[in-house]
C-alpha cells in the first residue's frame, strides 16, 4: 500500500484544480485541451502499482475525474441506484466458487455437465490443496448450521498423503481445522519436449525482457511467496510510458493456441481450471478472492441500452446467425475508426449531452428497423454512445463475478505476475463478454496509434477508459480514490498493449483438457444392454479401421480429410519439421491453382478433431509431429473455420 509520503502534491492539486462547470464552459475547455499536446503520465512507481508517480500528469488526472464526473451526471439523470453488497454467508460463497469451477457434485451429490471426477484427477498438488480448502470450508459452515453436506472432504480426497505444503483448511471462526486425509494429484509434466527456447534476441527498448512460459501452471512460479518470500519477478521495477514492460514468450511447438480456435465444450473447462489456478495464485501471493453481489432491477430483453450482451448476441444472431459481438456495438466502433480516429481529444471530449441522449432514443426507435441514420452522428456522439453503452450493461463487462478479482490484480507490484493474473481472468470471461471486450481493445489500441494526430496517448485512453469498466462510488477527492484511478488505468493499459497475449490459451490449461478428456473417456460405461451392443458394434469397427491403419500410425503417417478440395484425403508422413502450413499448401498443388478454388482454399485450416480434444484450429506453425504424439487418436480434417 502507498504511504502518505507517496502522494505527491500534484495529484492533490489535480483534483481540487477540478470545477463543476456549465456545459458551455466545459465545452469550451475541454476543446481547449484537445488543441494542445498532452504530457503523457508516468506508470506507478518502483513499489505497488498503487502508489502515483509524482510526475503524474494534471491533465491525465482531470481525464480521469472529468470521466467520472460525466458517469455520475449520467446515472443522476437515469435514477439508477446501484446496490453492491458483499455475501456475509460463506457457505453461499463456497457453494457458488465449487460450481463455477465445476464442481457442483461435490456439494449436490447429484451429477451435472461438469466433469468433476475428471476435473480433481488433473489437478497439481496446490491446484488440489486449494479445492479441498473450499470443499472443507463449506463442510465445516454446513456443520456450524447444524446441515449435514451431501459429500464430506474425506469423500473427495481420499488417499492420504502427508504433505506438509498444502493450504490448511480454515473454518469460518479463523481457527485451523483439523488435518483430513489429502488426495495426491499427478504431477506435473516437464515442458521441455513442448517449447523452441526462446529468441535470444533483446527488446528494441534495450531493457531486458520478462520471459513468460505457458508450459507450467502460473500458481508453480508464485510458490516462493507462501513462505514469505520475495520472487525475482517481484523485484522488477516498473518502466515509464514509452517503456512497457516487455514480454518475451516461447514459442509453443504444438503451436498458438486462441481462444476461438478451440471448441465451445474445451474452453468451458478451460473456464473451471482457470478459476482453480487463479484462485490458487492469488492464495500464494495472499490476495483474497471475494465474490461481490450486485442487485439491479431486471434487465431489459429488448432494445439496445441496458440490455444483457447475452440477449443482444441471441437477438442479433436471429438477422446475423455467427455474430459475436453485439451488432449496434460493432457499428459505433465502426463509426468511430472511419471519422474518429484522427480527431484530436476523440474519447476525452464529450458530445452535446442533448444530441446524445436523442441519438440514444433514435437507436432504441430505428436500429433494428435499418432506419437509423449514421451520418447524423458525429465523432464525439459515437464516442458518447459507446462509453454509454459500457455503463448501462445490466451486468458489467468484465462480469460482476469477477470484476474483484480484476480489482484485486490492481494491488500486485510484479509486471509478470500482474499479466498472469489478467491472462486467467480473461479465461474466465462468459465468451460474449470476453469477445465484446476484445473488439473494444483493438478499438483502442488503433486509436493510440493515432497519437501524433489525435493527441490521445495510451495514458490518456486508459485513464479515460478506466472508470467505465470498473465500478467506483462517490464524488469526493479520496486518496484511495486517487490509488485507484493510477493503478485502474493501469490494468486498462496493459489489456490494450498485451491484448494478442492475453487472447492464447496457455499451454497448461491446453495440457489439463486433454488429460480430463482422457480421464471422462476413461470413466464412462454403458447404462443398458442396448447402449452396450451399439458401443460394442462402434468399437469393432473403429478397431478394424485402426487395424488396417496401425502400420501408418506406426511409422507417423497421418490421413488428412479434406471434404470441399477435389481430393478429399490424402496420406502424409510426418516428420520432425512438418508444419499445419505445409499440409495446407501440399492440398494446394495436388488440386491446382484455380482463382476461384484458391480462394476459397485460403480460407481453409487444419484442425485436429476429436481423440483427447474436442475441435482445435492449428496454428500453420504447429509442428505436427508433436501435435500427433499428445493426440495420437485424433482426425486430421482440413475445413473452414
Amino acid at each position: 500500500m502507498m504511504d502518505g509520503k507517496d502522494c505527491g502534491g500534484v495529484i492533490l492539486t489535480a483534483f481540487h484544480s477540478f470545477r463543476i462547470q456549465s456545459d458551455e464552459q466545459k465545452h469550451t475547455a475541454d476543446n481547449r485541451k484537445a488543441q494542445c499536446p498532452r504530457t503523457g503520465m508516468s506508470s506507478p512507481g518502483s513499489g505497488s502499482p498503487l502508489a502515483p508517480d509524482r510526475s503524474v500528469s494534471r491533465d491525465s488526472m482531470e481525464d480521469y475525474w472529468s470521466e467520472m464526473k460525466n458517469i455520475q451526471e449520467d446515472r443522476q439523470d437515469r435514477h439508477e441506484d446501484l446496490v453492491e453488497r458483499v455475501s456475509s454467508d460463506e457457505a453461499e460463497l463456497e457453494e457458488a466458487w465449487l460450481q463455477e469451477a465445476g464442481l457442483s457434485t461435490l456439494v449436490t451429490g447429484t451429477q451435472s455437465d461438469g466433469p468433476a471426477e475428471a476435473l480433481l484427477s488433473t489437478l497439481t498438488r496446490s491446484q488440489a490443496a486449494m479445492v479441498k480448502k473450499r470443499v472443507d470450508n463449506y463442510t465445516q459452515t454446513l456443520r456450524k448450521r447444524n446441515r449435514q453436506p451431501t459429500r464430506h472432504v474425506r469423500d473427495v480426497f481420499s488417499t492420504p498423503d502427508a504433505s506438509s505444503e498444502l493450504t490448511p483448511p480454515i473454518s469460518p471462526n479463523g481457527q485451523i481445522a483439523p488435518k483430513l486425509p489429502q488426495w495426491n494429484p499427478p504431477k506435473v509434466a516437464p515442458p521441455c519436449s513442448l517449447f523452441t527456447p526462446p529468441d535470444s534476441k533483446s527488446s528494441s527498448s534495450g531493457s531486458e525482457p520478462i520471459l513468460l512460459a505457458f508450459d507450467v501452471p502460473y500458481s508453480e512460479g508464485a510458490r516462493a511467496h507462501r513462505k514469505g518470500r520475495e520472487c525475482h519477478d517481484c523485484r522488477r521495477i516498473r518502466k515509464d510510458d514509452k517503456d512497457l514492460p516487455a514480454f518475451q514468450t516461447v514459442k509453443p511447438r504444438q503451436g498458438v493456441t486462441r481462444v476461438n480456435d478451440l471448441s465451445s465444450e474445451d474452453i468451458r473447462k478451460i473456464g473451471y481450471i482457470s478459476l482453480i489456478e487463479l484462485t490458487t495464485f492469488y492464495d500464494f501471493m495472499g490476495i483474497e478472492m471475494k465474490r461481490n453481489r450486485v442487485e439491479r432491477s431486471k434487465a431489459r430483453d429488448s432494445g439496445i441500452f441496458g440490455v444483457p450482451l447475452a440477449t443482444l448476441l441471441e437477438n442479433d444472431q436471429k438477422k446475423y446467425p455467427g455474430s459475436r459481438v453485439p451488432l449496434v456495438f460493432r457499428k459505433l466502433l465502426s463509426k468511430l475508426e472511419q471519422t474518429g480516429l484522427q480527431t484530436e481529444g476523440i474519447l476525452r471530449v464529450p458530445g452535446s449531452a442533448s444530441r446524445v441522449k436523442h441519438l440514444r432514443q433514435e437507436l432504441e426507435l430505428k436500429f433494428y428497423e435499418d432506419r437509423f441514420d449514421w451520418d447524423q452522428v458525429r465523432q464525439n456522439d459515437a464516442a458518447g454512445l459507446l462509453k454509454m453503452f459500457i455503463r448501462e450493461l445490466p451486468y458489467p463487462l468484465l462480469t460482476q463475478q469477477h470484476l474483484p478479482a480484476f480489482t484485486a490484480a490492481q494491488s500486485i507490484s510484479s509486471p509478470k505476475h500482474q499479466i498472469q493474473a489478467l491472462h486467467l481472468l480473461i479465461m474466465l470471461l462468459p465468451e460474449a463478454n470476453r469477445d465484446t471486450l476484445k473488439a473494444l481493445l483493438e478499438f483502442l489500441r488503433k486509436v493510440v496509434a493515432y497519437e501524433e494526430k489525435n493527441r490521445m496517448s495510451l495514458w490518456n485512453v486508459s485513464m479515460i477508459v478506466a472508470p467505465n469498466l470498473f465500478t467506483f462510488r462517490g464524488k469526493n477527492a479520496k486518496q484511495e480514490e486517487m490509488q485507484i484511478a493510477v493503478s485502474a488505468a493501469q490494468l486498462v493499459r496493459l489489456l490494450i498493449t498485451h491484448q494478442d497475449l492475453l487472447w492464447t490459451v496457455p499451454c497448461f490449461l491446453i495440457s489439463h483438457v486433454r488429460k480430463m478428456n482422457e480421464a471422462a473417456m476413461g470413466k464412462k460405461t454403458p447404462t443398458s444392454e442396448k447402449t452396450k451392443r451399439r458401443l460394442l458394434r462402434r468399437w469393432n469397427t473403429e478397431k478394424d479401421r485402426d487395424r488396417s491403419e496401425v502400420t501408418d500410425l506406426r511409422d507417423g503417417v497421418i490421413r488428412v480429410h479434406a471434404p470441399l478440395h477435389a481430393k478429399v484425403s490424402m496420406a502424409i508422413q510426418l516428420s520432425c519439421e512438418m508444419k499445419a502450413r505445409d499440409i495446407t499448401a501440399r492440398f494446394d498443388i495436388e488440386n491446382g491453382r484455380g482463382s476461384r478454388s484458391a480462394s476459397r482454399r485460403q480460407r481453409q485450416c487444419l484442425f485436429e478433431v476429436g481423440g483427447n480434444i474436442g475441435e482445435r484450429c492449428l496454428d500453420p506453425d504447429a509442428h505436427l509431429l508433436d501435435v500427433y504424439h499428445a493426440n495420437p487418436h485424433c482426425e486430421w480434417v482440413l475445413k473452414s473455420r
